[in-house]
């Protein structure tokens, strides 16, 4: 192989992997998003929020939340799309699962940053990419 053409491999080598490193499709596999559940509770001190974690079969463990409180964890998505946490959340008498990450519903809705946040309350589970503007996902019931 000719100098030249060595050289123009390695310069369109080199630009293939910078255009990746910038344009980083949500379809790549192997991002890194970043989950938190945060206890919003107003006036809880006695009973906590008790949230267990797991994906694929993968435990993340439980934790018991006092007031204010977060479980957070990072996350990489996997080649085939499909990555998923399921958190199941007990509080008194309630109890609920949820989707705290998962693929087709987050890659978007986690914004730029792949910061997904929730925070729950004694009326429901709130939603945030920033921490700053919270929507209601769903209730508990």
């Amino acid at each position: 192989m000719k100098n030249s053409t060595k050289i123009l491999l390695i310069f369109c080598l080199a630009i293939g992997i910078i255009f990746l490193s910038l344009y980083e499709s949500d379809h790549i596999p192997g991002l890194q998003y970043d989950v938190r559940v945060i206890n919003g509770f107003t006036n809880n001190s006695s009973l906590p929020l008790v949230i267990w974690c797991s994906s694929n079969g993968d435990e993340l463990g439980g934790r018991a939340l006092q007031e204010g409180e977060d479980f957070s964890w990072s996350l990489r998505t996997n080649f085939w799309g499909n990555t998923h946490y399921l958190c199941t959340m007990k509080w008194e008498e309630r109890r609920r699962q949820f989707d705290a990450f998962k693929v087709p519903r987050d890659i978007y809705r986690c914004s730029l940053f792949r910061k997904c946040s929730w925070l729950v309350r004694e009326d429901g589970f709130y939603f945030s990419d920033d921490e700053v503007n919270w929507k209601k996902d769903f209730s508990w019931l």
